[in-house]
């Protein structure tokens, strides 16, 4: 009677570990609900840090990029300077027009090089004045007038193209084809997506389908 009592005390005392050890293990284990949010928690914790990623990057990018596009300017200004350009950048971007498409209409002109009309006027009085422009009475409206480049202009412009394009050839000389490849399509699409830009924020959408952009043009 003695051994039969012990072994049901001791069933008993297993049986009721064993309930307890299934008591913790459901109490510390994690339910499926619980499972789903701490996944989905994790996930959005994720996708903010990378969108604050991105940010900085494209922040630092645009910061440095900035930065540069001043300098190159600044150095383009002062080289130009020293080659003795007899065309000034603004007067060049208006030569560029002029030669590429023919005969403007200074409204049309201003609204090609994204300047405002009394800009571009007092340019094209001082493009006549040099003889690099000339005026033509316009047809369409006997108040007005077109404008279009005199073969001083064309030949002014087309010595400053040829003597950048010297220029640059001999910095490039050293670069890797593949290098100057990618630096060219990069430029060509930051100019690309500022006009689009431009065209947006004046509100006349993207850029006339058929004409060339404002970028498109050596000036």
């Amino acid at each position: 009677m003695i051994g039969t009592e012990s072994r049901r005390g001791h069933e008993g005392a297993v049986r009721m570990d064993a309930v307890r050890a299934d008591d913790v293990r459901t109490d510390d284990a994690p339910s499926a609900g619980a499972t789903c949010t701490a996944t989905a928690l994790a996930d959005a914790v994720g996708a903010e840090a990378a969108v604050i990623t991105e940010t900085v990057g494209a922040e630092a990018a645009a910061s440095g990029l900035g930065a540069e596009m001043v300098r190159l300017m600044r150095l383009f200004a002062a080289w130009t300077q020293r080659a003795g350009f007899e065309c000034g950048a603004a007067d060049r971007v208006l030569l560029a027009r002029l030669v590429t498409c023919g005969r403007r209409r200074a409204t049309d002109l201003a609204a090609d090089v994204f300047l405002d009309l009394s800009t571009v006027s007092r340019q094209a009085r001082s493009l006549v004045d040099r003889g690099l422009v000339e005026r033509h009475p316009d047809p369409e409206d006997r108040r007005g007038s077109l404008l279009s480049a005199t073969e001083a202009g064309r030949a002014a412009y087309q010595s400053a193209v040829r003597r950048r394009e010297a220029e640059l050839t001999r910095l490039l000389e050293p670069w890797p084809i593949e290098d100057r490849t990618v630096l060219t399509r990069l430029l060509k699409r930051l100019n690309d997506d500022l006009v689009d830009s431009t065209y947006t924020s004046l509100g006349t959408g993207q850029h006339p389908v058929g004409e060339a952009r404002q970028g498109d043009l050596h000036a």
